[in-house]
C-alpha cells in the first residue's frame, strides 16, 4: 500500500490544563511562606490587585463609593465563610474572618526643608530614621549577625597575599556549609579552577587554621583532629581514638582500649575530651534563619464534646480587586493592546481571588475529615491514632487523591497536643492478632518508644522481646518491622543501650 499524506477529521475528548487551572493546582500545595511570596509577586505584576488594609476598620461615609465598592459583595462572601460539618455529632467546624485586617504601614515623613541639619552617615537623614522613634533608624544598624563566610573571608585576606591562592581560598570558603564543613570535593574545585589538586590542598590547610577551630573539615574525624592539634592533644593514642569514632558512639570501651593501648582511666579522659569538642564549628555563626512553623488550622474542643475547626487568618492572603481603577483605566485606554492588557489583569485578579478562596475551603474540608477520622487521637492521644490513607479521605469528601495530597503537603494544624503536619495523620496499617482492628504504624512506633523508655538497665529489651510484648497487646508485627521502626526513632540496638546504661550507672 502506497504511503501518501491525507487529511482526516476525528472527534475525541481530552483534558486541557488551562493556565488558570494550573495556577489553582499550584496554590493548593504551596506552604504559608511560599503562598506569601507568590502573592507578593502578583501584587507587583497586577495593578488591579491590592491588599485589604481596612477590613476591620469602621466604615466611613465617604467610603460608600470607594475603590472597593464594586467588590464588596464578593468580599463579604469570603468574609462570612463558615463551614459546619455534621461528623455524626462529634465534630463542628467554623471559620470566621477569613481575611482579617492587616494594619497599614505608617507613611514615612518627608525630609526637612532647607534649614534642616544634614547628618553624615544617614543616621537620621537618607536612611529614613527620625527622632520620632522610627525603628529603621540608627539603632537598627548598630549590630548585625556576622556570617561564617564573611568571617573566613576576612581572615583569608589577611593570611594569603598571592592573588591565585586567594582565589582558590575564596572558592574553598564558598564551599563551606553552615555547619563549617567543606561540602565540595577538592578535585572538583581544582578542575573548575584549572589548577593542580596539591595546590588546592595547600590552601585548604591554610583555611583549616582559621577561626573557628575545625572549620573547612571534610568529615567529623578531620574536624575533631584539627581541634585536637590546636590544643596540642593529637598524640598517637588520640589519633587511634578519632579514627574509630563509631566505636565511641557504641561505647565499646574494651575495643577502644585495645586499639589505643591505654587503661580504663585514660580512655575515660580521652572520650571526655572528645565530647568537649565542637563537631559543628560553624553553628556559632548562625546561618540561614530558622522559620517558625505557622499552623494553617486550629483545632479546639467544643463544650458539647465536638471539635471546632478554624482556619488561621494569618495564613490567608487578604486581597481585593480594584474595580473602580479598572473602569477608569479602561475608559482611558487608547489602543487595543492597552485594553487587552487591562482585561487580562482583571481576569487574572478575579481568578486569583477565587482560587485563594477555594484553597481555603479545600484546606478546611480536608482538615475536617482528618479530625473526624482521627477523633480518638485528639481525644485520647497517639495510641489511638487510626490507620488512614489518602483514598479514604478523598472518597469521603468527594475529591481526587492527588488533591488531598497537595492540600496536606506543607500544611500544619495545631491542637491541645501540639503542632502536627497534616501528613502525620496518614499512617500505614499494622494487622492485629485475631479479628481485632488494625493499628496505626505511628501508634506502634509510640508504643515501641514507650517500652524502651521504661526498660531498666538489668532488663534491656531486645527486638524479639518487643515483638512478643506487642503480640501480647494484640499487634501482629515482624521483628524486622520493629527494627525498622526503632531505627527510624534513632534508638540504638539493645546491646548498645545496655552498654550505655551500664556506663551511666558506673559514671
Amino acid at each position: 500500500m502506497a504511503m501518501m499524506p491525507r487529511m482526516e477529521l476525528r472527534q475525541g475528548q481530552s483534558l486541557v490544563m488551562t493556565p488558570q487551572l494550573l495556577q489553582a493546582i499550584k496554590l493548593l500545595q504551596l506552604s504559608h511562606l511560599e503562598l506569601q511570596n507568590f502573592v507578593e509577586g502578583e501584587l507587583e505584576r497586577n495593578p488591579l490587585l491590592e491588599r485589604d488594609e481596612a477590613n476591620d476598620l469602621p466604615a466611613r461615609p465617604d467610603d460608600a463609593d470607594g475603590p472597593h465598592a464594586a467588590d464588596a459583595e464578593s468580599f463579604a462572601r469570603a468574609e462570612s465563610l463558615h463551614t459546619q460539618e455534621g461528623m455524626e455529632g462529634r465534630l463542628g467546624t467554623g471559620l470566621d474572618n477569613v481575611f482579617q485586617n492587616e494594619q497599614p504601614t505608617p507613611a514615612r515623613s518627608e525630609a526637612g526643608g532647607a534649614d534642616s541639619l544634614p547628618i553624615v552617615g544617614g543616621a537620621y537623614g537618607a536612611s529614613g530614621g527620625s527622632f520620632d522613634g522610627d525603628p529603621e533608624g540608627f539603632e537598627s544598624s548598630l549590630t548585625a549577625d556576622a556570617s561564617l563566610h564573611d568571617h573566613l573571608i576576612a581572615q583569608l585576606d589577611l593570611a594569603v597575599i598571592a592573588p591565585a591562592e586567594r582565589i582558590i581560598g575564596r572558592h574553598i570558603i564558598d564551599a563551606v556549609d553552615d555547619s563549617g564543613y567543606l561540602g565540595e570535593p577538592l578535585a572538583e574545585i581544582a578542575e573548575r579552577l584549572g589548577v593542580a589538586i596539591d595546590r588546592v590542598e595547600a590552601v585548604l590547610r591554610v583555611v583549616q587554621g582559621f577561626d573557628p577551630s575545625g572549620v573547612a573539615a571534610r568529615d567529623v574525624a578531620e574536624c575533631l583532629a584539627i581541634q585536637l592539634r590546636d590544643r596540642n592533644r593529637f598524640d598517637p593514642a588520640m589519633q587511634a581514638l578519632v579514627a574509630n569514632l563509631p566505636l565511641v558512639a557504641k561505647r565499646d570501651f574494651a575495643a577502644l582500649k585495645r586499639l589505643c593501648g591505654v587503661d580504663d582511666e585514660d580512655i575515660a579522659d580521652m572520650v571526655g575530651e572528645i565530647r568537649r569538642l565542637d563537631p559543628k564549628p560553624g553553628r556559632a555563626f548562625g546561618g540561614s534563619a530558622a522559620e517558625t512553623v505557622v499552623p494553617d488550622v486550629f483545632i479546639r474542643a467544643a463544650p458539647d464534646g465536638s471539635w471546632l475547626i478554624d482556619l488561621n487568618p494569618d495564613t490567608l492572603p487578604r486581597l481585593l480587586v480594584n474595580q473602580t481603577y479598572h473602569a477608569r483605566v479602561s475608559r482611558a485606554a487608547r489602543n487595543d493592546s492597552d485594553k487587552a492588557f487591562i482585561a487580562e489583569c482583571l481576569q487574572t485578579a478575579n481568578w486569583l481571588t477565587r482560587s485563594l478562596e477555594q484553597r481555603a475551603r479545600t484546606i478546611l474540608k480536608v482538615a475536617s475529615e482528618i479530625v473526624r477520622q482521627q477523633d480518638g487521637f485528639f481525644a485520647h492521644g497517639v495510641e489511638h491514632l487510626r490507620p488512614l490513607n489518602l483514598k479514604t479521605v478523598a472518597d469521603a469528601i468527594g475529591m481526587h487523591e492527588s488533591t488531598v495530597s497537595r492540600v496536606t503537603s506543607n500544611k500544619y494544624l495545631t491542637c491541645s497536643r501540639g503542632v502536627f503536619e497534616m501528613k502525620y495523620f496518614f499512617s500505614a496499617a499494622i494487622a492485629a492478632t485475631g479479628y481485632g482492628e488494625a493499628h496505626s504504624a505511628e501508634a506502634v512506633r509510640f508504643r515501641i518508644k514507650q517500652m524502651i523508655d521504661d526498660e531498666s538497665p538489668s532488663a534491656v529489651l531486645s527486638d524479639d522481646a518487643i515483638v512478643t510484648r506487642l503480640k501480647d497487646g494484640g499487634i501482629d508485627i515482624a521483628r524486622r518491622t520493629v527494627a525498622k521502626y526503632r531505627e527510624s526513632l534513632r534508638i540504638p540496638s539493645s546491646m548498645e543501650r545496655r552498654r550505655e546504661k551500664v556506663a551511666m550507672a558506673l559514671g
